[in-house]
């Protein structure tokens, strides 16, 4: 088995031209799971691999990672092999946003008669989840309010930090090497979003050199985070992922033994 990600979008809500941040993880070349569905991530996404997803993941409901899932809706509800089985993975704290930035406009048909969520088949999530055989940890990150975000690791293959500001005590518990870090990046941080000073200040030497970094705020920053000596991912990248750790098995959860 070889997974890889392969990075849709790697720009800023304002980079419109590296397109907005998001990933696929991928199996054996075929996608498994896409991270994040922002404006132009379902064209891409179909221009890629040809027909629609059929798993997402939601890191945070601003609009440049979640406005492609109306579009989602239509594909799938019109669609009678994709209508409510597209899985859509979030957090539990993320529904009301969610509901109320993308599900909640009256008519969501013309006809009537349809609700957003017959299109999906939601699916929410606290500690992580179970998809396809491999459990996916899901943990808080900062980016504005408390427990308004949420990055997403597979242990041992790589961690998805949406955006954020540093946290590498969540990283060294969910992240431990070899795991590859997708990590939110741009020259110059803010107070939602993370600047190369805020990676050099917080991370260690070790963590540093498995950081992919994206969201960053144009071409000409991708290359100047390049020339620092970072890994600036590149829009239709497609990075290979270590193999996931053996037990794959969430925590707190006991094997059964009949």
């Amino acid at each position: 088995m070889n997974l890889a990600l392969r990075f849709l979008g790697v720009g800023s809500a304002q980079a419109v031209e590296l397109g907005s941040s998001g990933a696929v993880l991928e199996r054996d070349g075929a996608p498994l799971l896409l991270i994040d569905c922002g404006p132009e991530t379902l064209n891409r996404y179909l221009d890629i691999y040809g027909e629609a997803p059929r798993a997402v993941y939601v890191t945070h409901t601003h609009m440049d990672h979640v406005a492609g899932l109306e579009r989602l809706f239509y594909r799938a509800y019109f669609d009678s092999a994709l209508k409510g089985k597209v899985q859509l993975f979030a957090h539990a704290a993320l529904l009301p946003y969610l509901q109320a930035r993308v599900a909640d406009y009256p008519n969501v048909i013309a006809e009537g008669g349809a609700n957003f969520w017959d299109a999906f088949h939601l699916v929410p999530c606290s500690r992580g989840f179970w998809y396809e055989g491999f459990w996916f940890d899901v943990f808080p990150t900062r980016h504005h309010a408390p427990m308004t975000s949420f990055g997403i690791t597979l242990k041992g293959a790589f961690a998805w930090t949406g955006d954020t500001r540093p946290i590498p005590e969540m990283l060294a518990q969910y992240a431990p090497a070899p795991a590859l870090i997708a990590h939110d990046c741009g020259l110059a941080g803010n107070p939602s979003h993370t600047g190369i000073d805020d990676i050099e200040r917080e991370y260690s030497p070790e963590q540093r050199t498995r950081l992919l970094l994206y969201h960053y705020a144009s071409a000409a920053d991708g290359v100047a985070l390049g020339a620092l000596g970072y890994h600036a991912a590149q829009r239709d990248e497609r990075v290979a992922l270590p193999a996931p750790g053996a037990s794959i098995v969430p925590p707190n959860t006991s094997k059964v033994v009949a």
